[in-house]
């Protein structure tokens, strides 16, 4: 009984990591990994092995600084300024609350452009600035599903097995 309880809230916490990909205010890759771990605390969990915890663990610590550091990064690499970087932060909050889930990727594209544009840069080409913003947003979302769906896949392998 409370082994069933564990694993279907690892479960969960696989899924609600899935959607933490999207979503940014629930950490995705963190919350599957919690949920993988959870699954070797049961009898099911033999199908996880003590390496592929520190293994899945590390890319999930590793993915999780990388979204925060990859828009930055890109904004930056594309031209854009300090303005362009704060810009796209606040306009993925706005986009994730006003706009649903398109919001979520159009909020950092035209936050790094107003951004650009109110900080008016000499130099900076603001539309390539969000264009960077938006390919560091996509690059961040593309590596925490990549993790969070092999934390899934390894989680639905082992209660199948």
């Amino acid at each position: 009984m409370m082994s069933a309880a564990i694993i279907v809230a690892g479960a969960a916490l696989v899924l609600l990591g899935l959607v933490g990909c999207i979503v940014p205010v629930l950490p995705g890759p963190p919350l599957g990994w919690v949920g993988l771990l959870m699954l070797r605390a049961t009898p099911l969990g033999d199908g996880v092995s003590t390496d592929m915890l520190v293994g899945t663990g590390v890319m999930a610590a590793l993915v999780t600084v990388a979204d925060y550091v990859l828009p930055l990064w890109t904004t930056r690499r594309f031209g854009g300024s300090k303005w362009g970087v704060w810009g796209a932060t606040i306009g993925l909050l706005l986009g994730l609350f006003i706009f649903p889930p398109l919001g979520i990727i159009a909020g950092p594209f035209v936050g790094a452009l107003v951004g650009e544009l109110a900080g008016r840069a000499d130099g900076v080409n603001p539309w390539r600035s969000a264009l960077g913003s938006f390919v560091g947003f996509l690059l961040g979302t593309g590596l925490k599903l990549a993790v969070s769906g092999y934390i899934a896949y390894a989680f639905a392998q082992a209660v199948i097995n």
